[in-house]
């Protein structure tokens, strides 16, 4: 039996000027799986990730999500569409509490509108003491909750990475995508992460990655895709591709 595929990107192409960046690039991530994307720096997997979550307008190319065709052509109906994402450099509101912080996450998804905010309607009442009781729990679920009304600028590094998964994790993705998530963190904090990736995984959430650090790649994702230059140069799970000559050739180069 095949696994239902969740995201299905095909023949994307990217220019900027007279580079061209990504090359009929295309991925297909299964439903309820960890995703790595990988590649020597310059290989285009940041701007693969950013077309693919609506930062950059791709040349060319064919998305389907859920089964369903999609346009990333702005970040907001990325989103929308049911695609979360975090970024290399934390983007959290530095001087709200980090709660405050999930919350903000989960207004993707509320209905009340501005009117109801603004005439405080019961209806606006009833579903913000829902989200703030969603954020609390997902605070929990993330390992955070005692910090809950600290200010996100006051938390320690690898908590403020642990919030800004808490705050995707808010708008319900269909798909979370995270930035580099392990960049800048300590050996114990990478140990961390990944058992909160594996505990995410564990309950239906797909992720797709893309992370320098190889080690741990390989051994939390399903499915690996390596970008070299702009091009897929190989895919598969995570053995065979470490043992792929041209993957080895193109993080060491051929004298190794």
């Amino acid at each position: 039996m095949s696994e239902e595929i969740l995201l299905s990107v095909k023949g994307v192409n990217k220019r900027f000027g007279g580079l061209q960046a990504l090359s009929e690039v295309g991925i297909e991530v299964e439903k309820g799986h960890i995703y790595g994307l990988i590649g020597p720096n310059g290989a285009g997997k940041t701007t693969f990730f950013n077309v693919i979550t609506g930062l950059y307008t791709p040349d060319s190319g064919s998305f389907t999500l859920g089964g369903k065709p999609y346009s990333p052509r702005a970040v907001h109906e990325v989103a929308k569409a049911g695609i979360a994402r975090t970024f290399q450099n934390i983007r959290l509101f530095p001087d709200m509490t980090a709660l405050e912080n999930v919350m903000v996450g989960r207004h993707v998804r509320s209905k009340s509108g501005v009117w109801g905010a603004i005439l405080k309607l019961p209806s606006f009442k009833r579903e913000e003491a829902g989200i703030r009781d969603l954020a609390m729990a997902l605070l929990e679920y993330v390992g955070i909750s005692k910090y809950a009304n600290y200010q996100a600028r006051t938390l320690s590094y690898g908590d403020q990475r642990r919030l800004e998964i808490a705050r995707a994790l808010a708008t319900d993705p269909l798909l979370l995508a995270l930035d580099e998530p392990a960049a800048g963190m300590n050996a114990t904090e990478k140990v961390m992460l990944r058992q909160l990736l594996e505990k995410i995984s564990g309950e239906g959430k797909t992720i797709l990655l893309i992370e320098h650090d190889v080690k741990l790649v390989m051994g939390l994702c399903d499915k690996v895709s390596v970008l070299d230059y702009g091009k897929l140069i190989a895919q598969g799970a995570p053995d065979s591709v470490q043992r792929d000559p041209k993957v080895i050739e193109a993080y060491l180069g051929t004298a190794h």
